[in-house]
């Protein structure tokens, strides 16, 4: 059985009326946004409803909001603030994205942490057990803690590494350097020693850039 994004929009109305944030269908994806208090609840339902049947997530990653709708650069990615909606007050979100084999069908799930300061959500493992290792990745890159992990590590940066490097006020230089203490033999970490750069340069170019002329 197949359904369209319509169909499992109405779907989703019906079956979590009063748990959905905001749900929305744009460019043929559909994006469903819930409270972290109701994610656990619903991803469970998601995989388990016949009519639903999500049993893959596909990816799992974390999002920084901080700087989202500003003006930092000109004419790319980032939407000038007035053209874009308060989807949250919250900083950080988590993005999950499921497959439903059953239906041929996908849905995209965004849960914000409600803390800015220290940002937890209920960790899906018990779910699906693939959310490890892109928990992991999460809380190593962006600092969003998942209550129920039951090996919460970092997972892609050095041990003693400190802050969060997917984070948007992380310095793009980092805050240590190492190098080799010929003396000491080993490898050594020392403050970083080369000048801060902006970590979103802003780009200006002339209209005509790119046109072969």
């Amino acid at each position: 059985m197949n359904f369209n994004l319509n169909d499992l929009a109405a779907r989703l109305h019906a079956s979590l009326a009063g748990k959905i944030v905001s749900l929305e269908n744009r460019l043929g994806e559909l994006t469903l946004v819930v409270r972290a208090a109701d994610a656990l609840g619903v991803m469970t339902y998601l995989r388990d409803d016949p009519g639903l049947r999500f049993e893959q997530m596909m990816d799992l990653c974390g999002v920084d909001y901080s700087t989202y709708g500003s003006d930092l650069c000109e004419g790319g990615a980032y939407l000038k603030s007035e053209n874009v909606q308060d989807i949250s007050s919250s900083r950080f979100a988590v993005v999950y994205h499921l497959l439903s084999v059953t239906h041929n069908v996908r849905v995209r799930v965004r849960v914000f942490a409600e803390s800015d300061e220290l940002p937890t959500l209920s960790s899906v493992i018990n779910v699906w057990s693939c959310a490890n290792w892109y928990e992991r990745e999460a809380f190593d890159l962006y600092g969003i803690m998942f209550s129920g992990h039951p090996d919460l590590r970092r997972l892609l940066t050095d041990y003693g590494f400190v802050g969060n490097p997917f984070r948007k006020d992380f310095p793009l230089s980092g805050h240590v350097e190492m190098h080799y203490d010929p003396e000491q033999k080993r490898v050594v970490y020392r403050a970083v020693s080369i000048e801060p750069r902006e970590l979103v340069p802003r780009i200006v170019r002339e209209e005509s850039y790119g046109g072969g002329k």
